[in-house]
């Protein structure tokens, strides 16, 4: 008991310490950041990927050391991984990849079309319960929490919900689609 004690609280230090000199310095890293990747929201994206990092290697700096270098490596390897990404996704939509998936998906919105309309006729057919944990947590976006405590379930249970009736939604679109093609 007391060794988790001990544990429990060098975490707690090693994540104030964390806080404490990432906070110092983060404008450093974001100004450093946007030196390359101009775009404020991309810049910022990128300083909170680089803090997820060095969270996670922050038992590996060396505390005599300056923060700022050693964070702002980080930020420079995430911020290549970002453009390397970028250019990929450029190199692709110039290849008319952009076309291709416009092209595709009007080939498949008749089938999509179809599906959508099947899939609203089954959630008509669910019982209210079921309708209004699909409709909290799709339509209203609503986090499986709160339709937890309204429901008065646990999370766990409202997780569990929805995956039933999902598999009993896909079922139903399934059926639906057999017999129209019957």
């Amino acid at each position: 008991m007391n060794m988790e004690s001990d544990q429990s609280s060098s975490k707690s230090t090693a994540k104030q310490e964390f806080l404490r000199v990432f906070l110092a310095n983060e404008q450093e890293i974001f100004r450093y950041v946007i030196a390359i990747v101009p775009p404020t929201a991309d810049a910022q994206e990128i300083v909170q990927q680089t803090a997820v990092v060095l969270w996670e290697k922050f038992d590996q700096y060396d505390t005599s050391r300056p923060f700022a270098p050693w964070a702002c490596r980080f930020a420079l390897n995430i911020a290549r991984q970002w453009m390397a990404r970028r250019q990929r996704w450029k190199a692709l939509l110039d290849k008319g990849l952009a076309e291709e998936l416009t092209k595709r998906r009007e080939q498949l919105r008749p089938e999509f079309d179809g599906r959508l309309a099947h899939l609203k006729h089954c959630l008509q057919k669910l019982p209210e319960k079921q309708r209004f944990l699909v409709n909290g947590y799709y339509y209203q976006q609503s986090s499986v929490e709160l339709l937890a405590e309204q429901a008065h379930r646990t999370v766990e249970a409202v997780y569990k919900a929805l995956q039933r009736i999902r598999q009993q939604l896909r079922g139903c679109v399934e059926r639906s689609l057999k017999e129209e093609v019957n």
